[in-house]
């Protein structure tokens, strides 16, 4: 124990002094007065000293966890209908895994927003609204598996508005709740989203066999609508949001709220692939396409273990640890184990492995901007380091989606590969380099340069076939 506490201390963030009159600040932070920028720490200090660490706040808990369930799920999810819709040639994998990236990247477009919104609604009616607009585009989206701009405006952007206000209201309102046990209570809100993944998974399936991908969607949403709504009413604040600026430029003077800040925008760019493609990599195996949604159930499940699992680590090892660790098991797992996995069970590595690193990403993240900027100021903290989130939302999994269908389609194995980042990288050098209308963008080509085996053409020069 004492060797956790002190890796925690060396590691972990240090609060600044506190050398202002205690009664001064706590009349401040009773009466809304906004405190000074360098007090901010002081009057989360007070703030979080009051927090009841229980009562209430597991219902609130709870309700949160409800609604991550639906929000978290159905996004985990969307590769179980992005390969039923492949396979009934609506459009390819790289344009359909823009409907999906589109709605998690309006969570990081509108989180600034939102923060807004939330204060001037407050956290249950933000969660309703957010419910509201999450089941209403899951219905309106079974009016559309036949047309893809339908599928953009309801799953893309209705599920996707409604998905921001459901994670604006689940990461901003634990805290006030919660403050020895934060980590903890974020890590049972966020294993609400992996379980309601799993669940929803199998689910998809068997609605889809049985009655389409179209009321699949309907199905789902109706669901979310009964269960949501009423969760949502039963979330509260103990005390009403403080009504702060709508941005906070001095955060980008912190140096830690920079590190956050790029650690999460670079972060989120590979971070929704393993759940958009693996069905369709189940199917480069040979595998049953339930047998591609057992291994997003198990992504799914991996990830709930993970964010509560991180939530126990975030209250012994610190939040900041946890989060380094989760970020380096992401990347180990996808530059090392998924390359490898040919036959099913480095594959099923890979899932666990993956799933629960990238479920301890976002269960450990708004404990660690809890931790370090208090209270008083997480939602627009969050709010803002969120927002650097968009790029890697939105381009992460149609980048993924572009670089398979550049290199045969979803069909080979091999194209899966990290590698071919490095053949496309190679590729743009060398037609930018050239100059004389050379193209040496064929798959083949870059791959037997990229094993020194060269080939050449009958006039000795690779070129691409017209």
């Amino acid at each position: 124990m004492a060797t956790s506490t002190a890796t925690a201390s060396a590691i972990e963030l240090q609060p600044r002094n506190t050398s202002n009159d205690p009664a001064s600040l706590e009349t401040n932070a009773v009466s809304g007065a906004l405190p000074l920028d360098g007090d901010h720490a002081r009057a989360s200090i007070i703030a979080d000293s009051t927090v009841p660490d229980g009562g209430y706040g597991w219902v609130v808990i709870f309700s949160c966890a409800v609604i991550t369930w639906w929000f978290v799920g159905t996004t985990y999810s969307w590769g179980i209908l992005q390969a039923s819709l492949v396979e009934a040639g609506l459009s390819s994998s790289s344009t359909l895994s823009f409907v999906g990236s589109l709605t998690v990247t309006c969570i990081a477009v509108l989180a600034i927003v939102n923060a807004r919104v939330i204060r001037a609604l407050g956290a249950r009616y933000t969660g309703v609204l957010g419910i509201l607009l999450l089941g209403l585009g899951e219905v309106l989206g079974g009016f559309c598996t036949h047309n893809v701009g339908g599928l953009f405006v309801t799953v893309g952007i209705i599920m996707g508005i409604g998905s921001s206000l459901c994670f604006m209201t689940v990461s901003v309102t634990p805290a006030q709740y919660f403050s020895k046990k934060r980590g903890l209570a974020n890590g049972i809100v966020y294993a609400g989203g992996g379980l309601g993944g799993t669940v929803i998974s199998f689910a998809m399936d068997g609605l889809i066999q049985r009655l389409g991908p179209a009321w699949t969607f309907r199905v789902i949403g109706m669901i979310t609508l009964a269960t949501g709504l009423p969760a949502a009413w039963l979330i509260k604040e103990r005390a009403p949001i403080r009504s702060t600026a709508f941005l906070d430029f001095t955060l980008f003077r912190d140096f830690k709220f920079l590190i956050l800040f790029l650690a999460g925008a670079v972060a989120t760019f590979p971070i929704f692939v393993p759940p958009f493609f693996l069905p369709l990599y189940a199917g480069s195996l040979q595998l049953s396409s339930s047998a591609g949604a057992g291994l997003v159930a198990g992504f799914n499940f991996s990830s709930a273990v993970g964010r509560l699992g991180c939530g126990f680590m975030s209250d012994r090892l610190g939040p900041l640890n946890t989060l380094f660790i989760s970020l380096l098991l992401s990347a180990a797992s996808m530059l090392v184990l998924w390359p490898v996995s040919t036959t099913i069970a480095p594959l099923i590595a890979f899932v666990i492995i993956n799933g629960a690193a990238n479920g301890g990403f976002f269960a450990t993240m708004p404990t660690v901007v809890g931790n370090v900027f208090g209270s008083t100021r997480i939602s627009v903290a969050m709010g803002m380091i969120v927002t650097g989130w968009a790029g890697g939302y939105l381009m992460g999994a149609p980048i993924a989606g572009y670089l398979l269908k550049a290199y045969g389609g979803d069909g080979s194995l091999t194209n899966y590969h990290p590698r071919h980042v490095l053949c496309w990288i190679h590729d743009t050098r060398r037609d930018r380099i050239g100059g004389n209308g050379t193209n040496y963008a064929r798959q083949e080509d870059l791959q037997e340069v990229l094993s020194d085996q060269r080939y050449e053409a009958s006039d000795g020069r690779v070129r691409k076939s017209k």
